[in-house]
């Protein structure tokens, strides 16, 4: 689980198969799939899809939040943010290590093992 902000809202993500499962119900979409096209592109941030990453911030919150309890459709949660800075390395930064901590956890053991070698 990370803290982001966007704006001035805090915003707690978390990558975990329930994540998963609202992104593909709610947009159609694999997060993973969609999250790779994105994957390199935090130093170049004209070419990310904005949306795109709204839309895997907001699963993961809502994963955060856990299944059965209130949370607000993608639509009106988008409503209640007042700014989205896009160039913000550092939400960009913690949202993709998360979604890599979560997604990929067999390759970021193998990165850690091959580093402490």
């Amino acid at each position: 689980m990370r803290e982001i902000l966007i704006g001035d809202k805090k915003v707690r993500v978390r990558a975990t198969p329930l994540a998963l499962l609202f992104y593909k119900q709610a947009f159609g979409t694999d997060l993973v799939g969609d999250m790779v096209k994105m994957r390199g592109l935090e130093k170049d941030p004209s070419q990310i899809d904005s949306v795109v990453l709204l839309q895997i911030i907001w699963a993961m919150a809502k994963a955060d939040v856990g299944p059965g309890k209130q949370f607000p459709s993608f639509i009106e949660w988008v409503g209640a943010l007042e700014s989205f800075d896009i160039s913000d390395p550092g939400m960009m930064q913690a949202v993709m290590e998360e979604a890599a901590d979560g997604f990929f956890r067999r390759g970021v053991k193998s990165q850690q093992q091959t580093k402490k070698k």
